[in-house]
């Protein structure tokens, strides 16, 4: 995958200023930015950071890993990278240091291996509100029993986060609605839930956090 297809900083500026007057205009100024840099090079966790981007999305482990390798100390340090792809049990051990929100537990095995290691660390459940299996997530009738499990092992649940489904905006405003009220019983504050295509839904519909890639970066090269 070639992950070199650089943006340049002026045009990334433009492209976050487009961006959060979207977000403003709904309301959210609250609302948190993941900049999702997967599928790029290092360069892209840089300049992220340089725009006002602290956190950063990816999404597999061996490219993580690869880029962190190279960037410096004071680059490590200005982004917070959220894992927002499907995680491996045996692949968590790669990027448990580097990985400061994990947003995609959705299952009991993983809950274990992120307890072993890297306890203590700030984790999503992530719930499945399409009828896709292989985007992962719980079901959300399981999410409740899943939360208790990872608070008793000793992980902070700061929130849920969603894909949201296929369809009209009606179907996807109701999906994104019963994970929010979902959290709002929970007592969690975060919903990770809206990417480019859907985040005026998204906010709309109550969520703290958005994930953008293509409206930053524009299309990932194909893997």
């Amino acid at each position: 995958m070639n992950l070199d297809k650089k943006l340049g900083r002026e045009e990334l500026l433009d492209r976050a200023g487009t961006l959060r007057q979207r977000i403003s205009a709904l309301g959210g100024d609250r609302v948190e930015i993941v900049a999702v840099t997967k599928g790029f090079g290092s360069w892209a966790l840089r300049l992220a950071a340089e725009c006002g981007f602290q956190s950063v999305g990816e999404n597999y482990a061996q490219e993580l890993k690869a880029k962190w390798t190279e960037l410096n100390e004071e680059q490590r340090e200005a982004v917070d990278v959220h894992f927002i792809g499907g995680m491996q049990t045996n692949k968590v051990r790669q990027v448990a240091e580097i990985v400061k929100v994990w947003q995609t537990v959705d299952r009991m095995s993983l809950v274990q291996e992120l307890s072993k290691r890297s306890p203590g660390s700030s984790v999503m459940v992530q719930v499945n509100l399409t009828e896709n299996e292989s985007q992962g997530g719980c079901h959300i009738a399981e999410a409740g029993q899943l939360i208790s499990l990872a608070t008793s092992a000793g992980l902070e649940v700061t929130g849920l986060m969603a894909i949201g489904p296929q369809g009209d905006a009606a179907h996807i405003r109701a999906a994104y609605r019963e994970l929010v009220q979902l959290a709002d019983d929970q007592g969690l504050h975060h919903r990770s839930i809206g990417m480019s295509n859907d985040l005026e839904i998204a906010i709309e519909s109550g969520s703290t956090m958005v994930r953008i890639g293509t409206a930053l970066f524009g299309d990932r090269p194909t893997r």
